[in-house]
């Protein structure tokens, strides 16, 4: 009896000194728009697309790094702030006919649910454009952490969807001589989001 109980100190003690499981470490991490980008295309006159991307905007995710999950994302883009690289056009896309950014100054995005996949992941949110709101799927992948020159702790993702702009009541067009329109109603979205560590 005196042997066994021994032994059972002797294990206890061994077990004492092996290393605790690592706990994941929720944080929050602010997107950093001078080295991300929120970009969209669309079709134009079937022939080609169109690319522009919005220059304004802010927001966080909430996320263990070191796992790769991640629990919330939030952003607020302002609308106003789209370019295309083309003056007019651009005016255009704020005005009534689309964005109608005086009334609808601001575009939203707020993660539902984000799930790993063998490719990298899917997130599904809802992203609240012209006054609509509508549940929109990025699928994309977590490009991991590093440290910058400056003691900052960094983190990129890299992200793709698309939506149909009538469902968010966009719905100007015009009709080529050819019977296509103008405007192609698939909008994809291409994301390039950079974040940093909040400090405590």
């Amino acid at each position: 009896m005196l042997k066994k109980s021994w032994l059972v100190l002797v294990l206890f003690g061994a077990l004492a000194w092996l290393p605790l499981p690592a706990h994941a470490e929720q944080a929050r991490w602010n997107l950093d728009p001078d080295h991300s980008t929120i970009e969209f295309r669309v079709a134009h006159m079937i022939v080609s697309k169109t690319t522009g991307r919005f220059t304004d905007y802010a927001g966080f995710i909430d996320m263990d790094a070191e796992a790769g999950m991640v629990k919330a994302i939030e952003v607020t883009i302002k609308a106003g702030s789209v370019n295309t690289n083309h003056e007019k056009r651009d005016a255009h896309i704020r005005n009534v006919d689309f964005l109608d950014v005086e009334h609808y100054p601001t575009i939203t995005f707020k993660m539902k649910s984000y799930k790993k996949v063998a490719e990298g992941f899917v997130a599904l949110g809802d992203l609240m454009l012209h006054g609509v709101t509508k549940e929109v799927t990025l699928a994309g992948q977590y490009n991991g952490a590093t440290k910058d020159p400056w003691g900052n702790t960094r983190a990129g993702f890299s992200a793709e969807g698309k939506l149909n702009r009538k469902d968010f009541g966009m719905i100007w067009n015009k009709t080529l001589d050819s019977g296509g329109l103008v405007v192609g109603d698939e909008v994809q979205i291409r994301l390039e989001i950079e974040c940093i560590k909040a400090k405590p």
